[in-house]
Parts: C-alpha cells; sequence; structure tokens
C-alpha cells in the first residue's frame, strides 16, 4: 500500500470516529431529557388535576336600615317637584289673579301680581279669539300684534313712572288677566249685535272694568299710591282697541 492510500484511510477513520461520537452525546441528551423531566411541569401537572380548596371567607356587605332607606330614595322621585311646578304653573295663583280681575273692589295681593304667569293671559288671548271667531271676526294676529305692542309701550310708561321698575313677564301677565272682561263682551256679541246704544254702553263698561283693574294691580304690586288714575289712562286707551276689534 502507497503513502497515499494510507493516508486517505487513516482520514476515513478518524472522520467515522468523530461522527460516532457525536451521535453517542446527542443520544445521551435525549435520554437524559425523556428520563428525568423538568420538576415544574409534575407540579402544573398537579395543581391541574388536584385544585386546592379556597379557605377564605366570602365577603359579604352588610347593609343597615339606614343604608337602605337611602339606597331606595336617593334615586327615587319622591323628593322631585311636580312638572306643573316646574312649569311655574300655579292653579292657585291663577284663580287668585282671576277673582281679583273679576272684583275690581277686591285689593290685590302684590306678591302675588308681580310672578311672570303667563298661562292665564294665553288662555284668554285665544278665548278672545274664538269667540271674535265665533262671530264671524277672523282677528287673531290683530289680538296678538295689539297685546305685544300694548305690553311694550305700558312696560315702558310703568319703568318711567316707578322707583323700582317692572319686567316684561309682569306687564304682560297683568294685562292678559285683565283681559277676561273683553272676553265676556266678545262673547255677547256671539249672541246679539254690539252696533248700537247698548252694545256702546257694554262695551265702556268693559273698558273701565278693565282698566281699573289692571291700574289696582299695577298699584299693588309696583307700591305706586295715589297714582292709579294715571296708569288707568293708558290702559282704558289700550283695551279701548280690543273693544273697536270686538264691536266693529
Amino acid at each position: 500500500m502507497s503513502d497515499f492510500e494510507q493516508f486517505h484511510c487513516d482520514f476515513y477513520q478518524s472522520h467515522y470516529t468523530i461522527d460516532d461520537q457525536e451521535e453517542n452525546l446527542c443520544g445521551s441528551r435525549k435520554s437524559q431529557t425523556g428520563e428525568n423531566p423538568p420538576t415544574g411541569a409534575f407540579a402544573l401537572s398537579e395543581k391541574l388535576l388536584f385544585p386546592q380548596s379556597y379557605t377564605g371567607q366570602i365577603l359579604q356587605p352588610m347593609y343597615s336600615p339606614d343604608t337602605l332607606s337611602h339606597l331606595s330614595y336617593a334615586d327615587g322621585f319622591d323628593e322631585e317637584p311636580p312638572l306643573l311646578e316646574e312649569l311655574g304653573i300655579n292653579f292657585e295663583h291663577i284663580w287668585q289673579k282671576t277673582l281679583t280681575v273679576l272684583n275690581p273692589m277686591k285689593p290685590a295681593d302684590g306678591s302675588i301680581m308681580n310672578e311672570t304667569d303667563l298661562t292665564g293671559p294665553m288662555v284668554f288671548c285665544l278665548a278672545l279669539g274664538a269667540t271674535l271667531l265665533l262671530a264671524g271676526k277672523v282677528h287673531f294676529g290683530y289680538v296678538y300684534g295689539m297685546s305685544a305692542i300694548g305690553c311694550l309701550a305700558m312696560h315702558a310708561l310703568l319703568n318711567l313712572m316707578s322707583i323700582p321698575g317692572v319686567s316684561h313677564g309682569c306687564v304682560a301677565s297683568v294685562l292678559g288677566y285683565c283681559l277676561l272682561p273683553m272676553v265676556i263682551l266678545s262673547s255677547s256679541a256671539v249672541i246679539f249685535s254690539l252696533q248700537g246704544t247698548l252694545g256702546t254702553l257694554l262695551a265702556l263698561f268693559i273698558i273701565g272694568w278693565c282698566s281699573l283693574s289692571a291700574s289696582k294691580i299695577f298699584t299693588s304690586a309696583l307700591a305706586m299710591e295715589g297714582q292709579q288714575l294715571l296708569i288707568a289712562y293708558p290702559c282704558a286707551l289700550l283695551y279701548g282697541l280690543f273693544a273697536l276689534l270686538t264691536v266693529f
């Protein structure tokens, strides 16, 4: 055997020896991992298979009678004001104002009359327009237009005459409530014609009634003693326009 052949034989033997050693080392590692698994896996499996029972106490809330009553009424509707009161509608005050207008000789309560209640005025304006409609006169626009202009004019006049001043809502409320006798006049126009002596006298009486009631309420609400006649004159002019709509 030549030297070259001897070199190849030695090289192949050494190569096979290294491969066998690597295979033996990998086999020993696989055997170790297969025979000795980690202890964490056994611990996890034991916990899943045999869960420990909870030995603590469950927290249960304790309610006292005061707490129960507070919880039951905290979100309730018992303490909320009624809807009409939130809207500013008080039927007792409306009735008192109506009686004050119907009886011009009755003294007016200034605290009640100074409220900005527009429920009664809106009802009386609608009633006046409805009775005029029954008489064959469609004057809804004239009624609301003259009411708005009259309220603005009376507001400016009363602010010049009174020291504390007055709001637009108060003026509209008083003038609207005092429109009630004019509704009676327009209702009479449905039954018989007012274009005569009787109708003229009735219209003058209603104008005096409305202006007297309005001036009385303004005098009481704004503390304007001794100036009732001065207030009654512009009120009579305003209600005279409504009387003209009703008669003619």
